[in-house]
């Protein structure tokens, strides 16, 4: 078979977008960057816009939805989404498209194929209409993504358990966050259990979940005002050593662009 890739197209409050498939075809992961950026990107490395099969939607903040309309409606590209994510993104001033053809459903911890792709679709918790993340499977590697959760739960402690190559949130530092510019409100909806994973929460769960079947962790949807990559990176390495895990040799550990490109990774 193939070998599985893994690119992050972007990755913040500004817009995020991933790819996940092989050379001949794959999926994106929500849609939050413009279709301009999205074509040059995947055509700068190599992936065929056409051979993009399907959307798949965490929930329906603009960050993760705002090319979905022109994509999945326009130009024809399947895009699954739960029901409730679905009706948030009708719902949603930042898509002009309203998705008909193009719309499918999916029902958590129900798996569905997108040719040798085996998604399914898991709950995580955050303050939209709706939010999932997504494990993949493909020739006996697992993939999973959890981004926008407000706290880990039993769900994502299963699915996470599984993977070989994980995406997760570090959105915030936590003291960066209480000492920055955010009003109250928002501070408290940042830190809240239906709002973001800190760099501390998800490297004290990466730490205690640690296998040597992880081979790579990418750190995902960095804040631009509460967090800096080389922190995000550091609390994550740190709090792994103290485990006795060496990142860099024990598990590949990767802060990913807000706004730009990673490389391509080929997933083994």
């Amino acid at each position: 078979m193939s070998k599985l890739l893994f690119l992050s197209l972007a990755s913040g409050s500004s817009g995020n977008c991933y790819y996940i498939g092989t050379n001949e075809y794959g999926v994106l992961i929500d849609a939050g960057v413009s279709v301009r950026q999205t074509k040059k990107t995947l055509k700068d490395f190599g992936i065929a816009f056409e051979n993009i099969l399907a959307i798949l939607i965490t929930h329906d903040h603009a960050d993760h939805i705002k090319s979905i309309g022109c994509l999945g409606e326009t130009m024809g590209i399947p895009v699954f989404a739960t029901e409730k994510v679905h009706e948030g993104v009708r719902k949603s001033r930042y898509v002009e498209e309203v998705l008909i053809q193009s719309r499918r459903l999916v029902e958590k911890d129900i798996p569905f194929f997108v040719r040798d792709l085996k998604i399914t679709a898991f709950e995580t918790p955050h303050d939209s209409s709706d939010n999932v993340g997504y494990s993949i499977e493909y020739d006996n590697q697992t993939f999973v993504i959890v981004t926008d959760a407000g706290h880990i739960t039993d769900t994502i402690r299963e699915y996470v358990c599984k993977a070989n190559h994980l995406v997760i949130e570090t959105n915030y530092d936590e003291e960066m966050l209480q000492n920055g510019v955010y009003p109250a409100f928002l501070k408290e909806r940042v830190s809240s259990p239906t709002g973001h994973l800190s760099n501390r929460i998800t490297a004290d769960f990466l730490a205690s979940i640690f296998s040597p079947k992880l081979k790579n962790i990418w750190l995902c949807h960095l804040s631009r005002d509460n967090n800096h990559p080389e922190l995000a990176y550091k609390t994550v390495e740190y709090r792994l050593w103290q485990e006795g895990i060496k990142a860099g040799k024990d598990v590949a550990l990767t802060t990913l662009k807000r706004m730009s490109p990673s490389i391509v990774y080929e997933l083994t």
